[in-house]
């Protein structure tokens, strides 16, 4: 099967910023979680798919083709929402329908209203009287209804509320039952990613810091909470990062069987995401009278 993405050695040089030899795969039937902190490259890495920027090295490849060379026609695949309905606000849902069926050749017009009825989108109002969950609905049934192989979602969850991030979430699993289907999430809400997500990328100052199949990261790394003097014993080539504090000390263990067989007395827990992400920013941390 050909991969939805396959990115490689991407890089991108802004001056003051530079996307470092981003490699990155998404496999047919799956959501990857691009996740880090802001201004870590995930815009970049979403521009370079789109084929927004003028790359400075490396590939990117959406179903098998180098979007560089496939020219407008290939983003009939995409489906593409960011964090902020595109439409004008003047406008009614039906006239979105409207303009958008012209420019898509695979535009189903039956498809974007069973939307409009599913997520109760009113065809009466203006888009500026559409709340936030309301608009970020509106712009995955459009995203939805030319019928893409490849969702690529920006932030797409960002300021909803729990109900309607859930329903989306529902909406995104449903989307990848056909494995010639898939999505690349990037957000900042990693539970969401941890509901869905079947691959994470984590991009920090412009490269990947930590990539792979979702469960098993969280299967395979752990959170050891101790005392200094339980962790002064400890080999620090088992830890990724340490924060110290002024009665106990956190550590991110990379293997936690590992680290369980090596040390069986110490505790170590389960990790979500947020956790790997904030040990790998921060790493060795002191508080101040340390």
């Amino acid at each position: 099967m050909t991969n939805a993405i396959e990115i490689r050695s991407l890089c991108k040089d802004y001056g003051d910023f530079k996307l470092d030899h981003v490699d990155l795969t998404l496999p047919g039937g799956a959501i990857l979680g691009l996740i880090g902190e802001n201004g870590a490259g995930k815009s970049t890495t979403i521009k370079a798919v789109l084929d927004l920027i003028r790359r400075d090295g490396g590939s990117v490849k959406v179903f098998g083709r180098e979007v560089a060379e496939s020219g407008p026609a290939y983003k009939e695949d995409l489906g593409v929402v960011l964090d902020d309905a595109p439409f004008h606000d003047v406008l009614k849902a039906p006239q979105v329908g409207k303009m958008l069926s012209q420019i898509y050749r695979n535009w189903d017009q039956g498809l974007f209203d069973g939307y409009l009825d599913r997520f109760r989108l009113p065809r009466d109002k203006r888009i500026k009287e559409f709340s936030k969950g309301m608009k970020m609905k509106l712009s995955i049934a459009a995203a939805l209804a030319h019928r893409p192989r490849l969702l690529v979602l920006d932030e797409a969850t960002a300021g909803l509320d729990p109900v309607v991030r859930s329903e989306l979430l529902d909406e995104f699993l449903s989307f990848i039952q056909d494995e010639d289907h898939a999505i690349l999430l990037s957000s900042h809400i990693t539970s969401d990613l941890e509901k869905v997500a079947d691959y994470v990328t984590y991009l920090h100052k412009g490269r990947v810091a930590v990539q792979g199949a979702k469960d098993e990261l969280l299967e395979t790394y752990g959170r050891l909470v101790c005392s200094r003097t339980d962790l002064e014993r400890v080999d620090r080539a088992l830890l990724q990062g340490i924060r110290m504090g002024q009665f106990s000390c956190e550590a991110l263990v990379k293997d936690r069987a590992a680290f369980r067989r090596r040390y069986p007395e110490l505790t170590v827990d389960p990790v979500g995401l947020e956790d790997i992400m904030v040990f790998t920013v921060r790493g060795d941390e002191t508080c101040s009278d340390c």
